[in-house]
């Protein structure tokens, strides 16, 4: 069965990679712009739909995997800082603080829509600028909600990782997508 992965994240195709399906990398145009009132985890189930559903309307009979994830903060959503200066903002608003991640997957191929999400708690420790300066600096999280990356240097900014998928906090649940992928009819392992 043709599967198509609706990102260009890196960090989700490397994901994706390690189920050992064949698969290609579509470019979903969409607009990632929350909706007035629109809570985080409503937000990243929307953005996954529709990154799905807008490849599976060029892709007709194929299998079209949509992800996003939104990071929460005392209810407000923090998206992908996109400078440094955003990057040292997020951490120093994040330090000490419980951050919760939204991360929803959408399987879509016509009218049949299989759907999750996760929920990754991240408790930052106390962080001092310092710290902040050097850790961005040293990996550049400009493309990553939350600015860190919890595979690389990012791991030593917190006190816990609070997750029933490991994989879900740097951008694809395989967990919930290796099951919509067995209900979709795809042999996993």
């Amino acid at each position: 069965m043709p599967l198509l992965l609706a990102s260009t994240s890196r960090y989700r195709r490397e994901l994706l990679e390690r189920l050992r399906l064949p698969f290609h990398v579509a470019r979903p145009e969409v607009d990632e712009t929350p909706r007035d009132g629109e809570a985080p985890a409503a937000l990243a189930r929307r953005l996954a739909d529709e990154k799905a559903r807008t490849i599976a309307a060029q892709r007709p009979g194929s299998w079209v995997i949509g992800s996003d994830q939104c990071a929460e903060l005392a209810g407000e959503p923090l998206g992908k800082p996109g400078t440094r200066d955003a990057a040292l903002a997020q951490l120093r608003a994040m330090s000490g603080q419980a951050v919760r991640f939204h991360t929803a997957v959408c399987l879509r191929r016509g009218d049949t829509c299989l759907q999750a999400i996760d929920l990754t708690t991240v408790r930052f420790r106390a962080l001092s600028d310092g710290e902040i300066e050097r850790y961005v600096d040293a990996e550049q999280p400009l493309d990553c909600a939350g600015s860190f990356k919890s595979e690389g240097l990012g791991i030593t900014l917190f006190d816990a990782i609070e997750s029933s998928d490991p994989t879900a906090l740097i951008g694809l649940p395989l967990i919930a997508l290796s099951g919509l992928l067995r209900q979709a009819g795809f042999e996993l392992p």
